[in-house]
């Protein structure tokens, strides 16, 4: 069986087989599973019930997993879509829907791909630069390269060539090499041992993989970029295709490498989300990055350019409150709007044609406390255009607005913005700077960082509205004391910052690790699935949390049932709900729960809320389900169980 899709229909109960079958594929939430956006075409994070095809590469590796998470599934909900004989792509059936509006929270764009826009945002856009550096300027590059690509539509990852997978190349589409040469034409230290993994007999084929290197190096050695040509001339026997020529920068290199990172950035953007090189569209992405698409014409030079769009048909759906009688709804308006005019200006214009009772809080379009969700995602309503934030149905735009989550309703889209207002004052946001080494310029003396260093620490907070990355998070609702991302990310960057002080250093560390600090988020992929910047901020989060439980050395409530169940237990209000699911399956569920460890939890009494691992010869006796009792704490509610949970989700591979 060849699959083409994958989804999931209602009446998921959240048992976990489909996760351990294939986690590259499903994730498991409280309520029901996900496709992963990894996995396919449109990107999205959804049962899947639009049917987009999953990518090639995930069918190609993991189709045996994927069926046997379908065949594993206890309520038959999991779905295989086989690929039709003679089609490359078979046409996905619809599903009618009363409300189509709100069918989903994340709708397809355009599973295709057409035009450039398309070409630049839809499916697989990952971009892998690898530096290879001895003295900082290849890793400096790469780290200016990646945060540009950006506009080319791509999602850059940079790494050290020191403890990279190679295995791994053969699965990216598109790589960029920035290698400086060493001594006598030698490999920087940190490049010498992947160079010896490619040289080798066993190195990966890398035939769906296109590159481009630029070499660093010094005219006055005999061997000029000898490291980067040994690169180039690998990749190429290795059955890579090389998009852009390999440009040699001598010492000078700024210019040579800013030509070659517009010609390689836009041909390596050029590369859709299934592996295909359209060559006839790298002029028009340089045309698009550049802003050369409107030329000046006028009499004095210039000519501003028209970024107005054509009208458009609109579907407007918007939570409505009511709060004399705390009832919710949904009103919906079909109406015809420019596709530029902001989410903003689309409220505004409801209110002024056809329902004055619309309210929603206004403000300056550039206001960073005024978001709202759009089809489940989070936007600044006054900066963000309709035609980039609605889904597109044929000629019609839909936009599903809603109010962002973890602030209260007061009227429709009004939120609270006190209480991350409250966090970020008593987290003491203000820099208590250390004595430390400067360097003496013509403009005095001023203190010195590491480019790399300030480039992180300004990523980790490079976010424009603190209220909507608050928001992104599932554990801010649930957690009065929480302090969100929003202050924990900016303490985290304070934290790390050379330039702070030993005693506000601890300060913040007693912040982050407080109950109320990182230990509360219960999952940071509400946050990571956001935008560009949003994954960074999740990354280093991540990191926080890491170092928290480092320093707790995994003792005391936690530790032994962290080292234990970490990828098993699940985020839920009550203890183990997953495992009664299962636990209740008759025969052949018990026979199952043998091997997936479900038996040996339930004979261990184990539970989340701290107490003991062992409680008593019941569960020795018979499963649970076997004399129809459950032992109490299995029916026990956890009052706060996100600092619990919070360690169970995304720790790290120590586990």
């Amino acid at each position: 069986m060849s699959i083409f899709s994958v989804y999931i229909e209602e009446g998921c109960i959240t048992c976990d087989a489909c996760e351990e079958a294939a986690p590259d594929v499903f994730e498991v939430t409280d309520d029901t599973c996900f496709i992963k956006p990894d996995a396919r075409l449109d990107g999205g994070y959804d049962r899947n019930t639009e049917k987009s095809g999953l990518k090639p590469d995930v069918v190609n590796t993991l189709a045996d997993d994927i069926m046997d998470a379908a065949d594993g599934c206890p309520v038959d909900v999991i779905i295989l879509v086989e690929e039709a004989e003679g089609d490359a792509v078979p046409e996905p059936e619809v599903a009618e829907a009363v409300e189509p509006v709100a069918e989903a929270i994340v709708e397809d764009s355009a599973d295709t791909g057409e035009g450039l826009e398309g070409l630049l945002s839809v499916g697989d856009r990952t971009l892998n630069i690898l530096f290879g550096s001895q003295s900082g300027n290849s890793e400096e590059l790469a780290a200016k390269y990646a945060k540009r690509a950006v506009d080319y539509g791509m999602d850059a990852t940079v790494h050290d060539m020191d403890g990279f997978d190679l295995s791994s190349m053969s699965s990216m589409k598109r790589v960029l090499i920035i290698c400086s040469t060493w001594g006598e034409g030698d490999m920087p230290d940190n490049a010498e041992e992947l160079w010896q993994q490619a040289s080798s007999d066993s190195a990966p084929k890398l035939d769906g993989t296109f590159f481009s290197v630029l070499a660093l190096g010094d005219t006055s050695y005999e061997f000029f970029c000898e490291s980067g040509k040994d690169w180039d001339r690998r990749l190429e026997q290795l059955g890579a295709t090389r998009l852009v020529d390999r440009v040699d920068c001598d010492v000078d290199y700024d210019a040579m490498a800013e030509t070659w990172a517009v010609e390689a950035l836009a041909a390596l953007a050029a590369v859709d989300g299934n592996g295909t090189f359209h060559e006839d569209q790298v002029e028009a992405i340089k045309d698009h990055v550049g802003g050369t698409t409107a030329v000046a014409s006028g009499e004095d030079g210039f000519t501003v350019p028209s970024l107005e769009s054509e009208t458009m048909q609109v579907e407007i759906s918007i939570f409505r409150y009511d709060p004399e009688s705390a009832t919710t709804g949904r009103d919906t308006w079909v109406c015809a709007l420019p596709g530029n005019i902001s989410v903003m200006g689309a409220l505004r214009a409801l209110k002024n044609t056809h329902d004055g009772s619309l309210t929603f809080r206004d403000g300056q379009d550039d206001d960073p406390t005024t978001a709202i969700s759009v089809n489940g995602r989070l936007i600044l309503p006054g900066s963000v255009r309709i035609d980039s934030a609605a889904s597109q149905r044929g000629d019609s735009l839909q936009l599903r607005i809603e109010p962002i989550p973890a602030f209260d309703v007061i009227r429709d889209l009004v939120v609270d913005l006190w209480p991350l207002e409250r966090s970020r004052e008593s987290s003491e946001p203000w820099m208590i700077a250390a004595t430390r080494a400067g360097a003496n310029t013509s403009q005095g003396v001023i203190g010195t960082m590491e480019p790399s260093v300030a480039n992180h620490l300004h990523s980790i907070t490079d976010f424009c509205s603190a209220p909507l990355l608050h928001s992104s998070s599932d554990a801010t609702p649930h957690s009065d004391e929480y302090m969100g991302p929003a202050v924990l990310a900016r303490t985290w960057a304070r934290m790390n910052d050379p330039r702070s002080s030993a005693r506000s250093i601890s300060a913040m560390q007693e912040i982050i690790d407080s109950p109320s600090g990182i230990k509360a988020e219960t999952d940071l992929a509400s946050i990571r699935r956001q935008n560009a910047s949003s994954r960074i901020i999740s990354d280093a989060l991540l990191d926080a949390r890491t170092a928290t439980l480092g320093r707790d050395a995994f003792n005391g409530r936690h530790g032994k049932h962290v080292w234990w169940y970490s990828w098993s237990v699940k985020s839920s209000g009550m203890v183990n709900d997953t495992v009664l699911y299962r636990q209740v399956l008759g025969p052949l569920g018990l026979f199952g729960n043998l091997f997936s460890g479900v038996t040996a939890r339930m004979v261990l009494g184990f539970t989340r809320t701290g107490g003991n691992m062992f409680n008593g010869m019941l569960g020795m006796v018979a499963p649970p389900a076997g004399i129809g009792k459950m032992p109490k704490q299995f029916n026990s509610s956890v009052d706060n169980h996100h600092e619990v949970v919070a360690i169970f989700n995304e720790v790290d591979g120590r586990f």
